[in-house]
């Protein structure tokens, strides 16, 4: 009885430590994921706040669509609905875009 009673505790114990390595163990990112703005999205934010106050101006955004060559509602998803997010390249457009209107220079028109 001793050892059947022995038998079930050592199950039971290699059960929780199973449970205790896969609860502590790193998950893995998930490559096959887009990373939606948000929280764990900071510079995006930034970026996104100060792509919307340089936006205010009439047509404005419309331009700037052009320019980027997408769709205004896209640009609409990526600013204000925050539900899409852009690509490298996209990104660097945007970038480019804003430092040449804080020059001074609209390059949308």
């Amino acid at each position: 009885m001793w050892l059947d009673i022995g038998r079930a505790l050592f199950a039971a114990g290699e059960r929780l430590v199973d449970e205790a390595r896969q609860k502590t163990r790193p998950r893995r990112w998930q490559s096959y994921h887009t990373v939606r703005p948000g929280a764990a999205t900071p510079l995006w934010n930034i970026l996104a706040d100060q792509l919307r106050s340089e936006l205010a101006g009439h047509g404005a955004k419309v331009r700037l669509a052009r320019y980027l060559g997408i769709p205004r509602q896209r640009l609409h998803n990526f600013l204000t609905d925050t539900s899409r997010m852009p690509d490298a390249e996209l990104t660097l457009r945007l970038l480019h875009w804003l430092a040449e209107k804080r020059a001074g220079r609209d390059v949308s028109l």
